[in-house]
């Protein structure tokens, strides 16, 4: 299981210099709008500090992190939805997505031009969020004649008909659906092969300069807008000048700017957590992995996601937390302690679980 967020946002609100920092990748960044024509795609690792010590325990070869990627589209304007700049075409890039992040400009630069004409967070928010909603009511339009012919013809069921018809009602007053299933209105089981944009959560990145990354009570402020939602606070440019450097430079410009994680560390985090994923660890001589699941997922589910074998032929997980472990030194000294466990087939697993399934092919 791979997180895939696409980062969607107006032109020259720093979306491609934020890729660039993710990736390492120099994708275009230039001071005009539709800079970005084709969508970028990275996969990024997701910093994880416990596999460096896992391998040096078991003596890996490898070190392999959960990843999670980023789709960078073209800025969004006003009218996308009916055509206007490049249209909503580039919205197709990102209905696969888990979560969507937009890129909400707060910094001043007078060189750097603002589509609008002026930074305004919150109409750049209800522009996103507008153009979503109309791209979200164009497939609903599209799918519920389908839908009911289907319906009548006995080849899907009403539910589903039923769902994108009250998804078409929440969305023509204004709300996200998202917002909606969050109240529990919404039939979202029925809804998920619409793949519907704003059936997406949505985490808020704010590309602020240092007057406030440093200000508590200015972040408070930008939050109230997006709450409940996640948002992250990150200087663009600063991030993507520090994935130049070297890691103690990185660190030692990190701390000049008041801050003690990077943004993108921020960002990964966030994501993980707004979709209530975790992850488990395994390792060996060959590797050590971590492997990315839902909060509340089975043992067995968790070993589907090393291979479908593992999760039908599942028989136990020999199971030991991470901080055990290394409290214990070795897992043979982890075992002599009692604290590695064997556990069947109801066992929810836990963040930072490591483990060696069982199972028969």
């Amino acid at each position: 299981m791979a997180l895939t967020i696409g980062i969607v946002g107006l032109p020259n609100v720093g979306k491609s210099t934020l890729f660039n920092a993710l990736t390492r990748n120099q994708v275009v960044a230039e001071n005009y709008p539709f800079a970005t024509i084709e969508p970028n795609v990275g996969v990024v690792n997701l910093p994880d500090e416990r596999l460096g010590t896992l391998a040096e325990m078991f003596s890996s070869v490898k070190v392999l992190p959960a990843t999670v990627s980023f789709v960078d589209i073209a800025g969004i304007v006003k009218g996308a939805s009916e055509g206007e700049g490049l249209g909503n075409q580039f919205l197709a890039n990102i209905r696969e997505a888990e979560a969507i992040a937009q890129v909400i400009r707060v910094f001043d630069d007078p060189d750097v031009v603002h589509v609008d004409g002026n930074v305004n967070p919150r109409s750049d928010m209800e522009t996103i969020n507008t153009e979503l909603i109309l791209a979200d009511l164009q497939t609903l339009e599209k799918a519920i004649p389908r839908l009911d012919k289907e319906v009548k013809g006995k080849k899907t069921e009403p539910a589903k008909l039923a769902a994108a018809k009250d998804a078409q009602e929440v969305l023509e007053r204004g709300d996200t659906i998202f917002s909606a299933v969050e109240a529990r209105k919404l039939d979202m089981e029925h809804l998920r092969e619409l793949s519907l944009l704003t059936a997406k959560p949505f985490i808020y990145v704010f590309n602020v300069d240092d007057t406030i990354l440093g200000s508590e009570e200015k972040q408070a402020e930008l939050r109230e807008l997006v709450a409940p939602a996640d948002a992250v606070f990150l200087d663009a440019k600063l991030e993507a000048d520090m994935v130049e450097l070297e890691p103690d430079e990185a660190r030692e410009m990190l701390e000049m700017s008041g801050q003690s994680e990077s943004g993108l560390d921020k960002l990964a985090r966030v994501g993980f957590h707004t979709l209530g994923l975790q992850t488990y660890l395994t390792a060996g001589p060959k590797e050590a992995r971590a492997w990315t699941i839902n909060q509340g997922d089975t043992a067995p589910q968790a070993a589907g996601v090393i291979h479908t074998d593992f999760q039908r032929g599942f028989i136990k997980a020999e199971i030991v937390s991470f901080a055990d472990l290394v409290d214990a030194g070795s897992m043979a000294e982890a075992k002599s302690r009692g604290k590695v466990r064997m556990e069947g087939k109801e066992y929810v697993m836990h963040d930072g679980d490591v483990v060696e399934f069982r199972f028969n092919v």
